[in-house]
């Protein structure tokens, strides 16, 4: 059985460096092709290998398609089945993060929240897994204040990190009513690049498909590449539509992307990285720049 285990993640490695090298292929004929058909100059990199691009490349093809035909993508059968998440804290969690960890049991339909105790990262993947579990997540902290957020995919991956910031939990909102247990509907703003687009759909597989009826709405919103999280109610009353939120609400930013589960995800694996400290970090904005 281990052994199989072991098969399926090289496999599945290996997989994931062909569509890799598939999509920049791709991405290089959809620049040609649209060169040509706006009569413009090929770009210089390109102009070496555009004959042989061209006899290979699809031009009936659209260029959306092009950029999404992945040979292997983690969530092909997402809306198939309903997502089952495991939600649980790092090790000795204090009072706060237990109370954090409730509360995010809430806003994802479909999970259980377990406690951590002594169980190792790898021993708890493997029991997720062995009970077909989608997605674990765990809450991390600092000195009692939650500041860290893992979502890993099972069984292969992927695994996204996030630094939590400005979180304010439900018993510190005044006024707040009970949590709908309905399946929320999902707006996600300002995340357009492919970076934004590849988060946002980490995220989104979290939450099984909704009713048209549902009058629960769940908010990512990017600003400067930090993600606000809203959680909020509403009622429509005479054409007037009324938001009311139910918390929690935090910021949230993405540092890295890491192929493969949280128990065997290292360096090499790194899909992406956020590297602050380059000349060229503060000009970026990677969730939103095309």
């Amino acid at each position: 059985m281990f052994r199989r285990q072991q098969r399926l993640k090289r496999e599945y490695l290996l997989r994931k460096s062909e569509e890799e090298k598939k999509k920049a292929v791709t991405e290089n004929k959809q620049k040609v092709k649209l060169s040509l058909d706006n009569n413009q100059d090929i770009p210089k990199e390109l102009r070496q290998g555009a004959l042989s691009l061209l006899k290979t490349a699809d031009i009936d093809q659209d260029v959306d398609e092009l950029t999404t035909s992945y040979q292997d993508d983690e969530y092909r059968w997402a809306g198939v089945e309903n997502p089952k998440i495991v939600v649980t804290t790092s090790r000795d969690p204090s009072s706060k993060l237990k109370v954090f960890a409730k509360e995010l049991k809430l806003i994802f339909p479909n999970s259980q929240r377990i406690n951590r105790g002594s169980y190792e990262l790898k021993q708890l993947v493997e029991t997720c897994k062995a009970n077909d579990v989608t997605d674990l997540i765990i809450a991390h902290e600092t000195r009692g204040n939650p500041d860290g957020l893992i979502v890993s995919h099972l069984p292969f991956g992927p695994t996204a990190y996030f630094q939590l910031a400005n979180v304010v939990m439900r018993h510190d909102i005044e006024g707040l009513g009970t949590i709908s247990e309905a399946y929320p509907h999902l707006v996600f703003n300002n995340m357009d690049s492919k970076l934004g687009l590849r988060v946002s759909n980490i995220l989104k597989h979290l939450f099984p498909v909704p009713k048209p009826d549902s009058r629960r709405v769940i908010t990512f919103s990017n600003n400067d590449d930090f993600i606000s999280f809203r959680h909020h109610n509403y009622k429509k009353e005479a054409g007037i539509i009324t938001l009311a939120e139910v918390g929690p609400r935090f910021e949230m930013l993405i540092y890295d992307i890491k192929l493969g589960t949280i128990d065997v995800a290292d360096s090499s694996t790194s899909e992406w990285s956020l590297r602050p400290y380059m000349n060229t970090a503060k000009k970026r904005k990677y969730l939103s720049d095309k």
